[in-house]
């Protein structure tokens, strides 16, 4: 996955300058970015990104939406700086990976990145999307390109590689993270319950007509979503390994 178009012109050097300089007789409520965005986050955590407001941060943070436009722009940077921020952990977490066997390697970091939006269902949306505000982005990014490197492949068939791996975790992850059906949510039902429903909708098809989902049902009636994202990784880390002639 390359990384997305750049959204909005940034201010250049200059007017950043101003916006960051106090007028003359105005006092700058007291925070950080840091604060500003452990805060974002928290809130995106707990209540979404409809409830991620500048007025509901800065309501969090104490004093005016205007003290948040001292640190970012827009609710998009905002959004974006969040995930960078979360992003900071994965990268801690995956610090000592790189020495090992490639794919291995590979592995790990993207099962990092995997729990991570899991965890956070709102963070792939904005994985990559301004790498101008996302310098830990790119560095996961980079991070999982240095070992597709040690595969000695050429440079379209490593840009690939990692196109796939990384769609292939932001999306299953942010799938996976997504809310629960309403009947679950409720408790009307258990996840096995609400999956033997479709499972006997499944089997109620003309088996000649959908052969294939007669053959899967069992299976998808009792999976695991984790370990279905794991083999799905597995079948693209065994085709790069048969690309690298391994």
């Amino acid at each position: 996955m390359s990384p997305q178009r750049q959204h909005g012109a940034r201010p250049s050097p200059e007017v950043r300058a101003v916006r960051e300089r106090p007028a003359a007789g105005r006092r700058r409520t007291s925070h950080s970015l840091e604060a500003v965005l452990t805060e974002a986050v928290a809130l995106l955590d707990t209540s979404g990104e409809h409830a991620l407001t500048f007025r509901a941060l800065a309501a969090r943070l104490g004093g005016g939406a205007a003290s948040i436009y001292w640190y970012v722009s827009s609710k998009d940077e905002l959004l974006d700086r969040a995930a960078d921020h979360v992003l900071a952990d994965v990268l801690v977490a995956v610090e000592g990976v790189g020495g090992g066997d490639p794919v291995d390697d590979l592995r790990t970091i993207a099962l990092a990145l995997f729990d991570a939006i899991v965890e956070r269902p709102w963070l792939g949306a904005y994985f990559m999307r301004d790498t101008g505000v996302q310098p830990n982005g790119l560095r996961l990014y980079e991070r999982l390109g240095q070992q597709v490197l040690r595969l000695e492949l050429g440079p379209r068939e490593s840009f690939h590689a990692v196109s796939a791996i990384v769609g292939f975790v932001v999306g299953t992850a942010a799938d996976m993270g997504q809310q629960a059906p309403e009947a679950v949510l409720s408790g009307e039902v258990d996840r096995d319950e609400y999956l033997a429903r479709y499972a006997a909708q499944w089997r109620a098809l003309d088996a000649d007509e959908f052969p294939f989902i007669h053959h899967v049902v069992d299976e998808f009636a009792g999976h695991d979503d984790a370990e279905q994202f794991r083999a799905g990784l597995d079948l693209i880390l065994a085709g790069l390994s048969l690309q690298a002639g391994r």
